[in-house]
């Protein structure tokens, strides 16, 4: 579903990212680690053709991003750190209102569902936007992937400051949305996040994939002694 064939970027002969080739498939949840700068944040905007690529290429289910960027987009979803929503607009009127701009039409009853799938409370729902929790707001964020089918979905640091509770909950929606067949990327620094919900983790450095590894080979303390033997060389 999300494949990158030698991608790398550089910015005025500065390497961000050296030539990447990954797949991810349908189902998997990919976690890539590693420190700010180390080319994670490129990679995904990579594949949301956010910047242009100064080699290779990024595909969304077949199609190259660059050359079709409408058909592309309209697979995949996309939760930054902040997920921008109108304050002053309630949960469930800006899910309407984003997935209206994605060409779909639901009726009240449909758009409740989405956002009882994605864990947002009734209650909340009604409430607008400028109240929420962050946590809240990744509901809403969710609940639009869902609505629109995503097949593929893009994350970058999206459990950064949820407490416990709200990271779980996350994770959980997550492992749902795998198990009915997306493909995930998830940039992350949460290495307890990437093992406790990741199929497969990459650990990234000054722009390499140094390495991957799947989450059900790794013990839970093997994984972090395994990131800090990485950084460390």
């Amino acid at each position: 579903m999300l494949i990158a064939s030698g991608l790398s970027k550089s910015y005025a002969g500065k390497v961000a990212l050296h030539p990447l080739d990954l797949r991810i498939d349908p189902g998997e949840i990919f976690c890539l680690l590693g420190a700010n700068g180390a080319g994670k944040t490129t990679t995904i905007n990579l594949f949301l053709n956010f910047i242009a690529p100064s080699a290779g290429s990024a595909t969304i289910g077949g199609l190259d991003v660059t050359r079709e960027p409408l058909a592309s987009k309209r697979l995949l979803a996309y939760i930054p750190e902040q997920v921008m929503l109108y304050k002053n607009l309630t949960g469930v009127e800006n899910l309407e209102y984003f997935t209206s701009l994605a060409g779909g039409t639901h009726t009240a009853g449909e758009l409740a569902g989405f956002l009882d799938e994605a864990g947002l409370a009734r209650a909340d729902a009604g409430k607008r936007v400028g109240e929420y929790s962050k946590g809240m707001r990744q509901k809403v964020g969710i609940a639009i992937a869902i609505a629109k089918g995503a097949r593929a979905l893009l994350l970058d640091e999206p459990t950064s400051g949820l407490d416990p509770k709200a990271s779980n909950e996350f994770s959980a929606l997550l492992q749902k949305l795998s198990g009915s067949g997306a493909a995930i990327l998830m940039a992350t620094h949460d290495l307890f996040r990437a093992k406790e919900t990741g199929t497969r983790v990459g650990i990234m450095k000054h722009g390499h994939l140094m390495a991957t590894y799947a989450t059900s080979e790794l013990g839970r303390s093997d994984l972090e002694r395994i990131y800090l033997e990485h950084m460390h060389d």
